[in-house]
């Protein structure tokens, strides 16, 4: 898998260019990341005690269309930021050869944010959601593993709606994301 990730380095998008060239939901995903705030003074320097770490990389799976990296994405875009770890974007559909490699419950569920050091050696990753919201789509493919049931569709989107009561309306899931990502990072 490593030599896989190695492949992949340099391949990608900066956060610039990912946000530039979003046709779809550019204008919501600009607004999470507008509205980010560092609400921990903690977190804040945690993420910026990383910044004199030269051996970090993230690599985030991503696609414009997917409403988790549009709330999730602007998150991982300013923790990376602020530790100053280079990061590139690959879209999932151009790099489905990684994104097999790291199936959710068996989905292609994005973001998928890898952390790897310079020789593409994965040392953590997180996503597609935070833990609290991905609950609700780990119960749903549990109690529902026909995708080919009549009512599947009706019930994914009961799922959904849940996941997003979950997100909530404001910007709190955000310092949950930092807060998850922080437990990654400090094992590494």
């Amino acid at each position: 898998m490593s030599q896989l990730i190695a492949s992949k380095l340099h391949k990608g998008l900066t956060p610039r260019q990912f946000i530039d060239g979003m046709a779809k939901n550019q204008d919501a995903f600009k607004s999470w990341h507008d509205q980010f705030q560092w609400n921990d003074a903690e977190l804040e320097e945690f993420y910026d005690s990383l910044n004199n770490r030269d051996d970090l990389r993230c690599m985030i799976l991503a696609a414009e269309w997917c409403g988790d990296v549009v709330r999730n994405v602007p998150v991982v875009f300013q923790a990376m930021e602020k530790a100053g770890i280079p990061t590139e974007v690959l879209i999932m559909e151009e790099h489905l050869d990684l994104m097999d490699q790291h199936l959710t419950m068996g989905g292609r569920a994005i973001p998928v944010v890898l952390f790897i050091d310079t020789g593409g050696h994965l040392l953590g990753k997180w996503g597609a959601r935070p833990k609290h919201v991905q609950e609700v789509m780990n119960a749903f493919k549990a109690a529902n593993p026909d995708r080919e049931a009549p009512d599947y569709q009706e019930k994914i989107a009961v799922a959904r709606q849940e996941m997003g009561q979950r997100y909530g309306e404001g910007t709190g899931y955000q310092t949950v994301i930092l807060q998850e990502i922080r437990e990654i990072l400090s094992g590494v």
